[in-house]
């Protein structure tokens, strides 16, 4: 359910917006992270994920989220809830106002072996299998992301 421009930009100035990131792990240990196209975090590295839309139950969301996101559906059972967090951005979708605030629900993927991704390109530009270590303090990747790094382990 997509909301017409205007009315979204309303919704946006207005209230917080509840999505879902998912942080996926290879059997590496690594993590996959996708470098923004839009704002918010335009440009950065970031856990792909999205928001979760109107009369949508949390399953039905993850498993649209990670089939968009990721190019391949998973259900929640198959993931581990990291957390909820908040994301405050200065900027917003529509370009520099309104600001942004996200309440966002973290899980944590592990994909087996024999398991890859083929994620599509229209929220970012490239993807990347980063190690954790170098997450750290690279400052390409954002903060929020970067915060999920302790729930991890």
């Amino acid at each position: 359910m997509f909301l017409p421009a205007d009315t979204f930009k309303t919704v946006v100035a207005s209230t917080p917006l509840v999505s879902i990131d998912l942080l996926v792990r290879n059997p590496q240990g690594e993590l996959l992270l996708g470098e923004r196209l839009n704002r918010p975090a335009q440009g950065s590295w970031f856990a792909p994920g999205g928001r979760i839309q109107k009369n949508e139950t949390l399953d039905a969301a993850f498993a649209r989220l990670t089939r968009e996101e990721l190019g391949q559906a998973f259900s929640r059972e198959q993931s581990r809830l990291l957390g909820v967090y908040e994301h405050f951005y200065d900027d917003s979708v529509f370009g520099e106002s309104p600001d942004t605030h996200y309440v966002v629900i973290a899980y944590a993927i592990e994909l087996g072996a024999q398991q890859s991704l083929q994620p599509p390109s229209e929220q970012h530009g490239r993807y990347r299998w980063w190690p954790i270590d170098e997450m750290r303090d690279e400052p390409r990747i954002h903060s929020n992301t970067r915060d999920y790094l302790q729930a991890l382990y």
